[in-house]
């Protein structure tokens, strides 16, 4: 490897250190309460430098801005020209897990709701640097260790406007906008005029360069490399895009982004609200949104989040939504990469099972580890009662809705009333507002989040002819389940043990079939997986989701056995904990979906299981599947229907 592979990856005692983006970035939401509070987003900013950007969601009140370089206690705000502020000892103290902020009002407000976002310094991703003006022009050194794609400027001893440099501008040395301000582009050379993978240069206007003046400019990288496990994947791009006579666009990033920052260049023909600089990000409904709105915050302005249905996010970058763009251009953006990189070793920080107590009141919190992506759950004692998807990827808006399907049923998507959905827009919970307070019933969810070599969704739009979809799982997937959101169609499943002619109903217990235009005969690959011309898979103009599993060494297990009519133990791989989730189904001949956690029991053989096909109650007294250390066992004295002699079944099991 090379000294400059070695110094963007960064060196540790057994060599070479990889770096993903979940290292360098976050978005966390958080509710003020006045005093002081301690934000754990994984970032270390106390030995390795960095920014903490906070706005208020629910309140007018400014964006605030703290970074590593002038100090913990200094603000700067992105919406005013003013200067840096000391509001010790109510500022922002940096972790090496995050931050901690105390009860200044601008970020701490009691009851407040908060977006933050956290920028580590990285070579390749973000950089910080301070210096003083000389009156003249000067170069200024950086350590982003490639060309700049942005770069915004701040005067910090007296009031000057915010000043941004961007690749995406037609003439990037000689134009530059204005953070703090709706306006369009601005021409004068004075300003950023020149870059380089070590420095770049400044003029002699007062924003960037006054004799005696204090600065600091944070420097944005664009498509270069440095990250995952070969050094070699982006994180962070920064480019423009110009809407059509259809007033839609499309921007190829090469992977999903997390966080959006959007501007108009020239303004003309441009509503008010999209004259401003705009920041869309996943914890905030980001997705594909047909059926909900993302969030959006101001850079520019004091103003409380408000809802947009403007833009959403494909597998490969980000897109208009139901023509709402404007039909002028162009834009400039910078965009950061969806997280997590690395592929998980402990399950628990992707899945998790949960049962709460009966008496709850609502709303309910199902608290987890990890941002959650996918919730599926049902009422567990009870039924009949259908079985529920929520995911952040289609629809999860700040209204209270949220974007439903059913995996026992036909249906297409729908939005649930009010007071009734699931919240996934926190960092470590699900958040159920139809959690009947008051009643017996009990809710059983079982919570992922996507990451590489386990799970993945990809939301597509159907064109009715054979075709490649892009993912993001990173191997090949070995379970997909496909459903058409737009139209009634059956739930469409591929196993990788059963090959690409057959597939099997989630919604219904049928055997394995072959239907060729499903996936049009292609197994998937670890890039993209293929489907025919089934309207259940491919309707033209429909909209579709997919969910892709895969086995994870440790994690999950995606196989398939021969039942023996007796007991016989599942070797997943897995560590002493064995397994906490069992799902199964018989291939060769009629069989039930079978749901076994141990959230709810999985140690006795009467602990508990559901049917995802079916509003069925859950039985109580036939469970016959038990955890075991390297995965989990079967017993046919219990319940035959799970390892009936000679039938063949698939799983999924998670450790």
């Amino acid at each position: 490897m090379s000294s400059t592979q070695q110094l963007l990856l960064g060196e540790g005692a057994g060599g070479p250190v990889s770096v993903f983006i979940e290292d360098v970035y976050s978005t966390y939401l958080y509710t003020g309460n006045g005093s002081t509070q301690t934000i754990t987003n994984g970032i270390d900013l106390s030995s390795k430098g960095g920014l903490v950007w906070a706005k208020s969601r629910s309140d007018i009140i400014r964006n605030s801005l703290f970074d590593t370089a002038r100090g913990a206690n200094f603000q700067l705000s992105s919406n005013t020209n003013e200067s840096s502020a000391n509001v010790a000892p109510n500022g922002i103290t940096f972790g090496s897990t995050g931050f901690t902020t105390g009860s200044f009002v601008n970020t701490n407000t009691n009851n407040a709701t908060y977006a933050s976002w956290t920028f580590r310094m990285q070579p390749k991703f973000f950089d910080i640097v301070t210096y003083t003006g000389n009156g003249t022009s000067q170069t200024i050194s950086h350590n982003l260790g490639s060309t700049p794609g942005s770069i915004f400027v701040k005067r910090t001893d007296t009031a000057a406007n915010w000043i941004v440099y961007h690749i995406g501008l037609s003439s990037p040395n000689s134009i530059h906008l204005k953070l703090n301000s709706s306006n369009g582009q601005d021409g004068n050379n004075d300003m950023v005029n020149g870059t380089s993978s070590t420095t770049f240069s400044v003029g002699s206007e007062v924003a960037v360069n006054a004799s005696g003046g204090t600065y600091v400019a944070y420097l944005f990288a664009h498509n270069a490399g440095g990250f995952g496990a070969l050094g070699t994947d982006n994180v962070i791009s920064c480019g423009s895009f110009s809407v059509d006579g259809a007033a839609s666009f499309s921007v190829n990033l090469g992977y999903e982004p997390q966080w959006v920052m959007i501007k108009s260049v020239d303004n003309t023909s441009v509503s008010a609200i999209r004259q401003n600089w705009i920041i869309y990000d996943n914890m905030r409904a980001l997705g594909v949104q047909t059926q909900g709105q993302a969030a959006r915050l101001l850079p520019n302005s004091d103003a409380a989040e408000s809802s947009s249905n403007e833009i959403g996010v494909t597998a490969t970058g980000f897109e208009s939504i139901g023509n709402q763009n404007p039909s002028t251009g162009p834009y400039i953006y910078i965009a950061i990469r969806r997280g997590p990189m690395k592929t998980p070793t402990d399950a628990t920080t992707v899945f998790s099972p949960n049962y709460p107590p009966a008496a709850q009141l609502s709303p309910y919190t199902a608290t987890t580890n990890f941002p959650v992506d996918l919730s599926l759950s049902t009422i567990a004692g009870s039924g009949p009662y259908n079985r529920t998807v929520v995911d952040r990827l289609r629809g999860n808006p700040t209204a209270n809705q949220s974007a439903i399907m059913q995996p026992n049923l036909t249906n297409a998507e729908s939005s649930s009333g009010a007071n009734n959905y699931q919240s996934l827009q926190s960092n470590t919970a699900l958040i159920d507002n139809a959690f009947w307070s008051g009643y017996s019933l009990r809710p059983i969810y079982w919570l992922f989040r996507r990451a590489p070599s386990f799970f993945d969704i990809v939301c597509y739009t159907g064109t009715g002819a054979n075709r490649t979809v892009t993912h993001n799982l990173g191997v090949v997937p070995e379970m997909m389940i496909v459903k058409n959101r737009s139209i009634v169609a059956v739930w469409r499943v591929y196993l990788a043990s059963l090959g690409a002619t057959q597939n099997v109903q989630l919604n219904q217990s049928n055997a394995a079939g072959t239907v060729p235009s499903i996936w049009n005969d292609t197994a998937p690959t670890s890039s993209v997986f293929t489907v025919g011309t089934a309207g259940g898979v491919n309707g033209s103009g429909e909209s579709l989701v997919a969910y892709l599993f895969a086995t994870c060494a440790g994690v999950s297990k995606v196989g398939s056995y021969t039942g023996n009519g007796t007991t016989q133990t599942i070797n997943c791989g897995f560590g002493a904990g064995g397994a906490r989730f069992v799902l199964i189904k018989r291939t060769d001949a009629t069989g039930d979906w079978y749901v076994y956690d141990t959230a709810r029991g999985m140690s006795v053989l009467t602990d508990p299981y559901s049917l995802l096909n079916t509003t069925d109650a859950e039985v109580a007294t036939l469970g016959s599947v038990t955890t075991v250390s390297t995965g989990f066992a079967l017993n046919s004295a219990v319940l035959a229907d799970i390892n009936i002699s000679a039938g063949t079944f698939i799983f999924l099991a998670i450790a």
